[in-house]
């Protein structure tokens, strides 16, 4: 969600129970443009709210000229003051997955893990106990990510990608018509492609290099992943997540406004197969 009319932005996910207070909208709005100028930030994204048992995350993304690459991402505790979390490295994300429950609220917060492996064969095999941290900070930009990477969606020609292999905002993009935001294939998936590669080379051929260069959430597995409603007649499409609880997408059909935002535990849904 843009942070530059965020206050107007948020009105569109009320609907969907995200709401914010008057001083919250305030203090964000204020803070966010400081750290924009501050860091240097070609824009500056409201991403969400992790909700914690003793406090809550409010979590912003800063990007610069290419989108895909050049992100970082902050986190507050009061909407003013801005921490920088680390990258998410594949170490991170692994041991995050070993933290179960939620999220205290407390970045220095470590979680214990402990695991029992096997030493030697046979019968001189013995049993000895590992311990492993994981600190609250590294699992929230882990977590982050992988929300970014299961369900962060754009529409359709809303980015295009230039010869050198960089992602750009698409000035010309006039939004989705109505009948074309009622269909999941016109929703992207905004990071780099997973299923693309997997295509034969004639479904390839037929895709603009240019637009079809992300994931189109249509061919999500499990199907049924995303609950797609409209809104004040045909004025507003909302897309919830049931994999990542709390995941909304909004876009006003036939204008540049879309976006997204996340409030939830932080914890995925792993009963989904389960519920479809």
């Amino acid at each position: 969600m843009d942070a530059r009319d965020l206050h107007l932005n948020i009105d569109y996910v009320g609907t969907a129970g995200i709401i914010l207070s008057p001083e919250q909208k305030a203090a964000l709005q204020t803070s966010l443009t400081i750290l924009q100028s501050n860091q240097k930030f070609s824009r500056v994204y409201f991403w969400g709210k992790i909700l914690g048992v003793k406090d809550d995350y409010y979590i912003a993304q800063g990007v610069g000229s290419d989108e895909f690459s050049e992100r970082k991402i902050l986190y507050s505790k009061d909407c003013i003051r801005w921490g920088l979390l680390p990258p998410a490295t594949d170490e991170m994300r692994e041991k995050a997955k070993l933290a179960k429950g939620r999220f205290t609220g407390d970045p220095s917060f470590e979680f214990e893990h402990t695991e029992i492996k096997k030493i030697g064969e046979g019968d001189d095999a013995t049993e000895e106990e590992e311990t492993i941290t994981i600190k609250e900070e590294d699992r929230l930009a882990a977590v982050i990510s992988e929300i970014d990477s299961d369900v962060r969606i754009v529409p359709r020609r809303s980015y295009i990608k230039t010869p050198t292999g960089q992602g750009f905002v698409n000035r010309s993009f006039e939004g989705l018509s109505v009948s074309e935001a009622a269909k999941l294939c016109n929703y992207m998936h905004f990071r780099n492609p997973k299923q693309l590669q997997e295509k034969s080379l004639l479904q390839r051929a037929n895709l603009d290099k240019a637009i079809d260069f992300m994931d189109p959430v249509d061919e999500d597995i499990p199907k049924g992943s995303w609950s797609l409603q409209f809104e004040r007649g045909s004025g507003l499409v909302l897309l919830r997540s049931v994999l990542w609880l709390g995941y909304v997408f909004y876009h006003v059909p036939g204008t540049r406004h879309y976006g997204s935002i996340y409030v939830g535990t932080g914890e995925k849904n792993m009963d989904l197969p389960f519920m479809l």
